[in-house]
């Protein structure tokens, strides 16, 4: 006779988990929205458009030959603020 083990909490807990994340990311991101918003206006010189153009473009290498996926996203959840690097 077999026993069988009841899985609840593992059934509820990566979708629980996924849900908080997903929220998180989404308040990170409204946050990060109107800070960009700001640092935007403030950026006189444009460095912040350069530095995103270069990004961008070394992405596209980066995936052209044949990498992961994630890298834009470094940094976890408050990653979106690499950008501020350049005001400090």
């Amino acid at each position: 006779m077999q026993v069988l083990s009841y899985g609840g909490p593992r059934l509820f807990s990566v979708p629980s988990q996924a849900l908080l994340h997903g929220l998180a990311r989404a308040a990170s991101h409204l946050v990060a929205s109107r800070v960009e918003r700001i640092a935007n206006v403030c950026d006189v010189a444009g460095l912040l458009a350069a530095r995103r153009a270069r990004r961008l473009a070394g992405y596209q290498l980066f995936r052209a030959a044949g990498r992961g996926r994630g890298w834009l996203r470094r940094g976890g959840l408050f990653g979106y603020f690499d950008y501020l690097s350049e005001l400090s």
